[in-house]
């Protein structure tokens, strides 16, 4: 199956994440943390916070992708050089507000407030709410003001981000994995066990 690297093209007017969309399923298979009060917070708040946690984009990740039109089947993956690129360049854009729902409808009362690129597994800000998040994970925390949307989320009827822009393909590889790159990828995978 191909592997297609996703890259920005700078160049490009539309280039860039657009929005971030609620999802039932990500296709990142990364889920967030709905924030409500919490140890580190004052104990007298006794509203919720409303605050959803979650990666965006993890690098490297294989994400499955099947065209419609053609019925092929391939994966997608980022980069951490364009997984920063991209962070920075959607808020440069002011698209913080810009939030679908399962990629279809647009949302009102939804705002990225928090976006960071996680520099250290161990000492990032995610590890401290359950994460095992890979160096170059962007993670996001979106504030949540529409009634709708939160009731979805304390159903479990969406569970995580996606992403919404437009990329250029980069690489593709049509390749089985050498034996080094095996085990480099199950090394990985026990780290996160």
């Amino acid at each position: 199956m191909r592997i297609v690297e996703l890259v920005l093209n700078e160049e490009e007017l539309n280039a860039g994440i657009d929005a971030v969309s609620l999802v039932e399923n990500p296709a990142i298979e990364e889920t967030w943390v709905a924030l409500k009060k919490h140890e580190i917070e004052l104990k007298t708040i006794d509203e919720e916070k409303r605050l959803l946690m979650g990666a965006a984009l993890i690098p490297k990740k294989q994400i499955y992708r099947r065209n419609e039109k053609t019925n092929e089947e391939y994966y997608i993956f980022f980069s951490k050089d364009t997984i920063r690129k991209a962070s920075q360049l959607f808020l440069k854009s002011s698209n913080q507000n810009n939030a679908t729902l399962e990629h279809k409808s647009k949302l009102s009362g939804m705002t990225v407030v928090e976006s960071w690129i996680v520099e250290d597994s161990e000492k990032d800000k995610s590890s401290l709410y359950g994460f095992n998040a890979e160096v170059g994970t962007w993670f996001i925390t979106m504030k949540v003001q529409n009634d709708e949307i939160w009731n979805k989320v304390k159903e479990k009827e969406i569970k995580g981000f996606s992403i919404e822009g437009y990329f250029a393909e980069k690489v593709e590889a049509n390749k089985q994995l050498t034996n080094d790159e095996i085990l480099e990828e199950i090394k990985d995978l026990i780290k996160k066990i």
